[in-house]
């Protein structure tokens, strides 16, 4: 399936849900924050969330600055 994660073009296998995503990217479970359409999704239902062909995914890392 077809899905675009923070504005490029990405093929997942039918069924990958966003706990699936986030370690096909390599990215840590804690300090990102996700989005599917616009919709924060909590880190304790990524494992249960599905991704669908043609979602808008936005991933977010925070950084500590000041």
């Amino acid at each position: 399936m077809a899905v675009t994660v923070n504005g490029d073009a990405r093929d997942l296998a039918a069924g990958t849900t966003v706990a699936g995503l986030v370690t096909e990217l390599g990215l840590p479970d804690r300090g990102i924050a996700v989005a599917v359409d616009g919709f924060v999704i909590p880190c304790s239902r990524w494992g249960e969330t599905a991704l669908r062909d043609e979602d808008t995914v936005e991933i977010v890392t925070a950084v500590q600055g000041g």
